[in-house]
């Protein structure tokens, strides 16, 4: 009987799985579609610090950029395809200026490495930018990754810990003991005893939290990606306007853009960013693509004559206090979340993981997981 069972093959579910079985955990990951199948191979590969807060996630994310830096060293031959570029924020108003500058104080006081950037230095990083941005701020510290091929290494090294990857299991209840504590979880082809179970499922967390007894408040929040034809390194960095942040952390349902374009080691574009709740709805929005376009032309004049190639969209698993859900479920003994981390979880899944990894072995959590415990929603969804 395996120690733990782990529903969700993305990345957050194959960080939890790969740290679980390093502590010598005997690890059954189970998905229902396929590896890396679901908002992780919609999603950027962002690894940042600079669009978070002073405050839990961004301490999370400190820690979760520490563990990728020492994935990489520790895999090696580079199977993440970890690249440390850096971020570039701008503001595109004197006010948007004068609130980065302020944001980048708060961050600096927690160990963030923020570097003002005046009007006239802005070319100096990135020679392609619309001219005429009033200011903007340097984040050192911001990576990418290619998550697919991050889930999938670290999958692979949980394997040759041990571990069992079980795809095309969908998780439909768990069985649970006289005392309440879950003994199995059942998929639609048959049960899996386990000591306990971790809900990783990303976007359909709610739905699999639900499934288990312990409901959490996790919604899709649709977003659209835009990309090129294969350029030269035309963009240095990960680029995005001020007002990104704000949309990050709004509560409106409605669509929302801001400007957020980078480029990736194939040479390709990607122009970003769109937020909008209309449930699993997977239209193509033609409005959200018309304004992302629009967006990253008024940053990067130059994309106006660039074909795209194409477009691709995904749901990210949205919680309405805008962090995520780690930990213990106090009403089912025996489960534990990982999800609900929005737009972050390619960043925030090694710290995820191994958060998870000692509180299934009653280890001392190496940064303070209080802020993200499920019991904050408990009284909220419960009956």
């Amino acid at each position: 009987m395996p120690d733990v069972v782990i529903v969700g093959a993305g990345i957050v579910g194959a960080a939890c799985a790969y740290y679980a079985a390093r502590e010598g955990l005997s690890v059954t990951v189970l998905e229902r579609g396929n590896l890396a199948g679901g908002t992780t191979s919609r999603g950027e590969g962002n690894i940042l610090v600079s669009d978070k807060e002073p405050g839990p996630e961004l301490n999370l994310a400190l820690a979760s950029r520490t563990r990728w830096l020492e994935l990489a060293a520790e895999f090696g031959a580079d199977p993440f395809e970890l690249e440390e570029k850096g971020g570039l924020v701008v503001a595109t108003s004197d006010p948007g200026a004068a609130a980065l500058t302020r944001f980048a104080e708060g961050q600096r006081a927690t160990g963030v490495e923020a570097v003002p950037v005046s009007a006239h230095q802005l070319h100096d990083h990135e020679p392609n930018l619309a001219p005429g941005l009033p200011a903007g701020v340097l984040y050192p510290q911001d990576m990418q990754v290619q998550p697919v091929r991050a889930a999938v290494s670290l999958l692979a090294a949980a394997r040759s810990l041990g571990a069992t990857v079980a795809c095309g299991e969908e998780v439909v209840a768990a069985e649970r003991g006289p005392d309440g504590r879950v003994t199995a979880v059942r998929t639609r082809t048959g049960s899996y005893p386990t000591n306990a179970v971790v809900n990783a499922a990303g976007t359909w967390g709610g739905q699999v939290g639900e499934r288990l007894g312990a409901p959490i408040p996790i919604l899709p929040r649709r977003g659209f990606i835009l990309v090129t034809e294969p350029l030269p390194r035309v963009v240095r960095h990960k680029v995005y306007s001020a007002d990104y942040v704000e949309n990050v952390a709004s509560d409106v349902a409605g669509l929302e853009t801001s400007t957020v374009v980078e480029g990736t080691q194939g040479g390709t574009v990607l122009i970003g960013a769109s937020r909008e709740r209309v449930g699993f709805d997977d239209t193509m929005s033609v409005e959200a693509l018309r304004r992302l376009a629009a967006l990253a032309v008024r940053i990067f004049p130059f994309l106006a004559d660039v074909r795209l190639m194409r477009t691709y969209h995904g749901f990210r698993p949205y919680c309405p206090d805008h962090l995520p859900v780690i930990g213990a479920d106090p009403r089912v003994p025996g489960v534990f979340h990982a999800c609900g981390h929005e737009g972050a979880g390619i960043g925030l899944a090694p710290a995820t993981g191994k958060l998870i990894s000692q509180m299934l072995t009653n280890d001392q959590p190496d940064i303070d997981p209080s802020a993200f415990a499920p019991s904050r929603f408990a009284q909220v969804t419960a009956g």
